[in-house]
């Protein structure tokens, strides 16, 4: 779409969002969200056929589309920076200027996304696809939906002339998913003027989670595992396929990875997750009500642990979790390896340093000839990892909380809103070391069993994305209009 007609587009869809004052205020306010789901839907379609992979993808290319929005909608020039690492991989970060009553609010989201085949999709992962009800296409739950909404919330705001208490700051960035340059953290080392805040609302993550389409409890963020990668390697001297020998090198690592995936990391809670087993065995009813009793005990109960291990959204928040994600082995089709190495990707519960489960690894893999080295972002390897631990969640600033109970309560009537531990890592590491108290709060339900990310046929419920563009708007006025 050429940007004459995309700023048309855009400024036709932001249109939509007034309403003539002889409207009844409950049509008119229908009528504006229908416009922001419009607009909303077309962002998201222009992100996500924006490929913005690490392999071949152009994150600048995302930044500067959605930054042209933003300039078409009246923003600024000083209140729209695209900027970062290098050519590829820089970020956009956008303010709408309040009145300082209150210090800013940022909001974060990545414009990246992880890589998709499209051998192994049913459609084009590089294209928005709508049918049966959903949005089909790389990055619709994690995480262009969020940035669309995002963008969209401050669209809608700028056109109505909200003038908030504080200002809004978005920051859409690189490299949360891998690669050289992860944006949040880049802006906080070299550009911290611009990104400052009092809060943080994280959007990466959805904090409704539903069963069968129906919501059942909402996952405010209050900390999150940490993200290692380790590179497992065994060489020897390789030879003649010929001439097999015992010390095979992709059978050696094969039989540590066979090992890793026997073992399993000890059962832990901290406060956060305790709270949320208690809170979860209050809203569960039958078998598994019972068995969140279970594990609340002391000793916990084993069968109730070994119900929820399970459940692969619950079995993530129980203990650390280590994975074999990539394989490589040999040289030749007709030579004995020389060489072979695999990729473990680890989600490390906060306490525990990335050292720490580095050593665990070398003890459960009890190989000398399996070398253990740890992977940094960057991709850079080295024989001993960070102590870097997960950082202790931020007080609940009522500021966040008491908004955040009454928008849930007036979009889903009845739902509890209880603090959870993502099972995954975000950019929200890097804004919770820098001191900034980071939440994470998404209004996009997804089923527990529906969970796609990063895997084939990545997929958004359409009624849930709609549902969650008006949630958002309603919960970042309600923060910043007192």
């Amino acid at each position: 779409m050429s940007p004459p007609r995309r700023a048309a587009l855009t400024a036709l869809l932001i249109a939509g969002l007034a309403a003539p004052a002889p409207r009844a205020a409950a049509a008119a306010a229908a009528e504006a969200d229908q416009a922001a789901n419009a607009l909303a839907h077309e962002i998201l379609k222009q992100l996500v056929e924006i490929n913005t992979t690490d392999s071949v993808g152009n994150v600048t290319t995302a930044a500067e589309a959605t930054a042209q929005r933003f300039r078409d909608a009246g923003f600024p020039a000083a209140d729209i920076a695209v900027l970062g690492f290098n050519e590829r991989k820089k970020n956009l970060v956008v303010r709408l200027r309040g009145t300082a009553k209150h210090r800013p609010v940022l909001l974060i989201g990545h414009l990246d996304v992880v890589e998709a085949r499209r051998e192994d999709w049913s459609t084009d992962p590089f294209k928005l696809i709508e049918k049966d009800g959903y949005f089909y296409g790389r990055g619709t739950q994690d995480m262009k939906d969020g940035d669309a909404i995002m963008a969209t919330t401050l669209l809608r705001m700028k056109h109505e002339g909200f003038r908030p208490s504080r200002d809004i700051i978005l920051a859409l960035t690189a490299d949360e998913e891998g690669g050289c340059c992860n944006g949040v953290d880049w802006l906080i080392r070299n550009h911290r003027e611009l990104i400052d805040a009092q809060f943080v609302l994280n959007h990466d993550g959805h904090s409704v989670r539903s069963e069968h389409g129906v919501p059942k409890v909402f996952e405010l963020g209050a900390t999150e595992k940490v993200y290692g990668d380790y590179q497992l390697t065994v060489t020897n001297r390789g030879g003649h396929s010929s001439q097999p020998r015992p010390d095979n090198a992709i059978y050696e690592l094969a039989a540590g990875l066979l090992a890793l995936e026997k073992f399993r990391f000890p059962f832990e809670l901290n406060n956060v997750t305790r709270g949320y087993f208690e809170r979860m065995a209050a809203e569960a009813t039958g078998q598994e009500a019972a068995d969140y009793r279970g594990i609340l005990t002391d000793p916990p109960d084993g069968q109730a642990l070994e119900r929820l291990m399970q459940i692969p959204t619950v079995a993530g928040i129980l203990h650390t979790t280590c994975v074999a994600t990539r394989l490589e082995g040999g040289h030749a089709n007709n030579a004995l390896p020389q060489r072979a190495t695999a990729n473990v990707n680890c989600r490390i519960l906060p306490g525990h340093s990335l050292e720490e489960i580095r050593q665990r690894l070398i003890e459960v893999l009890d190989d000398a000839q399996i070398t253990v080295r740890y992977v940094a972002d960057n991709g850079e390897i080295s024989d001993r990892a960070p102590d870097r631990r997960g950082y202790p969640p931020p007080p609940l600033d009522a500021e966040v909380k008491k908004p955040l109970e009454d928008s849930v309560a007036a979009t889903w009537p009845g739902l509890k809103v209880i603090p959870y531990m993502h099972a995954g890592a975000s950019d929200g590491i890097y804004t919770s070391a820098a001191g900034l108290p980071t939440y994470g709060v998404s209004g996009i339900a997804i089923d527990r069993d529906d969970e796609r990310a990063h895997g084939r046929d990545e997929r958004v419920g359409v009624a849930s994305f709609d549902t969650g563009n008006t949630f958002f708007y309603r919960y970042l006025r309600s923060i910043t209009a007192r």
